[in-house]
């Protein structure tokens, strides 16, 4: 997984947890998903501050799109 990867699996993951699906589970598991929601946006902060100033024109790409930004 890479981290405009990671970046899309943790925005997906505070989409669920916002959801009104959310009243059908139980709060551990609620808790249980936040955490791997900010596992992932950890893991996206890293790969982008790694690369940074140093990403090929098809990596910034990929983080534009998963990000929802234009790249110009």
């Amino acid at each position: 997984m890479n981290g405009p990867a990671h970046y899309r699996e943790a925005e997906r993951l505070l989409t669920v947890v916002q959801s009104d699906d959310t009243r059908r589970l139980h709060p551990t598991d609620v808790a249980r998903i936040n955490g791997l929601a900010q596992a992932h946006a950890t893991l996206a902060l890293a790969a982008a501050t790694a690369l940074s100033g140093r990403m090929d024109a098809a990596t910034a790409t990929a983080w534009s799109t998963a990000a929802g930004v234009k790249r110009s």
